[in-house]
């Protein structure tokens, strides 16, 4: 499928957030929206009334992902205010396809994470269920970190499973994707590319988006 560019306002300045999404429109594929809750991970973000704010802001597809504790309670509300894509951890979720279920029943694309440690072998099953696979590349939780190469035979894993089934299921990667990294992210299958420093400390993000597009279309 072709390469798709998901900035993340993480990395932008929260008090400015329709701008900032403005900066990327008809640039970028998605808006990465991290929603954090200080318990599942080390960091409080935002949640669903600035989500649901950002929808009106924005033509971009939202692109939502929950690090938050209890991702069955709360990741249907984010499908139904209008997020196109909504992701669980797999290592937060305790009924994770009946969320998943209710994600796509709720009109968006069900997006499944599993953070560096976690094993994608174990989940193989649950590629029916899921739009998209989210290999974290840093630890969750917060930006500007340092990209993890001794994830990227993970990302490799991860295609070969989602190939071997011939789905249509997207592979996502999150964290220190860069100009650096991120043709190491496509040659080991990814082609969903979350990016957030890249992106938003650019001087212009428009571009930076661009070209980090055309770099993962060269790998």
């Amino acid at each position: 499928m072709a390469v798709q560019i998901s900035p993340s306002i993480l990395s932008a300045d929260f008090a400015r957030l329709a701008d900032e999404a403005a900066r990327v429109e008809g640039v970028a594929d998605w808006l990465h929206v991290d929603v954090m809750d200080n318990h599942f991970v080390p960091n409080l973000t935002i949640g669903l009334p600035v989500v649901e704010a950002l929808l009106k802001a924005t033509s971009t597809p939202i692109d939502c992902h929950l690090m938050i504790e209890d991702p069955d309670r709360w990741a249907p509300g984010y499908a139904e205010a209008g997020a196109g894509s909504v992701t669980i951890h797999a290592e937060a979720a305790k009924a994770a396809i009946r969320t998943l279920r209710a994600i796509r029943a709720a009109g968006a694309r069900a997006g499944f994470a599993v953070n560096p440690a976690t094993a994608v072998e174990q989940y193989e099953d649950l590629l029916p269920e899921i739009d998209m696979l989210l290999v974290m590349t840093v630890e969750p939780g917060f930006g500007g970190q340092r990209f993890l190469d001794v994830v990227l035979p993970k990302v490799s894993r991860a295609r070969a499973l989602i190939d071997k089934h011939g789905g249509e299921v997207w592979l996502q990667v999150d964290g220190g994707v860069s100009a650096e990294t991120i043709e190491r992210c496509a040659e080991a299958g990814a082609d969903v590319f979350v990016a957030g420093n890249a992106v938003y400390g650019a001087d212009d993000p428009a571009q930076a988006v661009r070209n980090l597009r055309a770099l993962a279309e060269n790998a």
